[in-house]
């Protein structure tokens, strides 16, 4: 890659709500909101977990004054239906005015489809499979996700609670919208928890297929860490190489993989930057209400401290529990000006709708 090297600043931003409120489904929030380009113009945007149904004018996280733990919420209080995962192509080519031209992944019946498909055995009172991102190679549609067994309690002080299962990848295609979970030592989690969880982002540059991993330490801190591929072996688990440290000693041991940065909880973006001449990494800083930004003249780094681009300012009406605000990433495909103009979503746990800002670098 060429171009110039800028210095990450902002000169203005703009705050464009949250998005898909509008929609014919009766959908009431989802979170994640990965966007994956499809080629035409289209582009998939990626979700974890997806109401249908009504708000509740207490909490959308507590049930009759109780805090909803780890159940499913389809048929109770006042909604009818929750999905573990959901998915729309976004016909947008622009994000300036909110992103209005999408429609949703529907199965034959009309309702919303779940992409990556849950086992034999799983229960949705206990298993999940969340969102992570993806990439298109040729006419094959890769989407990692995260496999959470949910608490029976809330994470106390928080009204739901989880533990992280693992990642996997589900290979299919945006023909037919139906995709399989590959299996990878008799089971289709590739990374346990005690592994970095990728993909939290994906790259593709010069002949690879990057893949960005998170893991939390015991100091409940999140590091990121960085694998490659070749594209022709997305699906082969056992070809993926992990960055040691050294650019010219990668190693197929996810073992030997080495922390490029910190600060992040599981989602993430990384993209090339043309107006910046470098690598660009947006995510939320931990769980606080900051989105920042770091830059590299790698995929693999070394990369700058955080720069922050967003601090959420979140509704006033009081909730029983404390804010959570996360899953801060941007969405290359809608950047304009060459990337000097950035939109980035998040979520806000009560609100929970990706929630849309544009950012204009200095």
């Amino acid at each position: 890659m060429t171009g110039r090297s800028a210095a990450l600043q902002v000169a203005s931003s703009r705050d464009l709500g949250p998005q898909f409120v509008n929609n014919q489904h009766r959908m009431v929030g989802q979170d994640g909101a990965y966007s994956i380009p499809l080629g035409n113009g289209r582009v998939l945007w990626y979700f974890g977990d997806t109401l249908i149904g009504e708000r509740p004018e207490e909490s959308l996280w507590y049930i009759f004054g109780e805090p909803v733990g780890g159940q499913d919420l389809s048929g109770k209080g006042p909604f009818d239906q929750m999905i573990t995962n959901t998915g729309l192509i976004l016909k947008d080519r622009s994000g300036r005015d909110g992103l209005n031209d999408f429609s949703y992944i529907l199965n034959p019946d009309g309702k919303l489809k779940q992409l990556v498909p849950s086992l034999p055995g799983e229960d949705p009172e206990k298993d999940r499979i969340w969102c992570m991102h993806g990439c298109k190679l040729n006419d094959t549609l890769y989407l990692f996700f995260m496999k959470i067994l949910m608490l029976e309690k809330g994470g106390d002080p928080l009204p739901v609670g989880f533990e992280i299962i693992g990642t996997g990848l589900a290979v299919g295609s945006d023909s037919d919208w139906s995709f399989k979970r590959i299996e990878h030592n008799g089971t289709t989690i590739i990374w346990p928890n005690d592994q970095p969880q990728f993909a939290a982002a994906v790259l593709i540059e010069e002949g690879w297929v990057y893949l960005y991993g998170s893991l939390q330490a015991p100091d409940f801190r999140h590091h990121a860490y960085v694998a490659r591929v070749s594209p022709e072996d997305m699906g082969h688990i056992d070809r993926y190489e992990y960055f040691t440290g050294d650019p010219e000693k990668w190693s197929k041991d996810v073992y030997d993989a080495t922390v490029i940065f910190s600060g992040m909880p599981n989602e993430m973006s990384v993209s090339y930057n043309e107006y910046l001449g470098q690598y660009l990494s947006v995510h939320s800083m931990g769980l606080s209400a900051d989105i920042v930004g770091r830059t590299a003249p790698n995929p693999w780094g070394p990369w700058s401290e955080a720069t922050t681009l967003w601090t959420v300012k979140p509704p006033e009406k009081p909730i029983p529990y404390p804010r959570l605000i996360y899953a801060g990433k941007e969405h290359p495909e809608l950047a304009e000006d060459r990337g000097r103009v950035l939109y980035i979503t998040y979520i806000e746990f009560e609100e929970y709708f990706p929630h849309l800002i544009e950012i204009t670098l200095a």
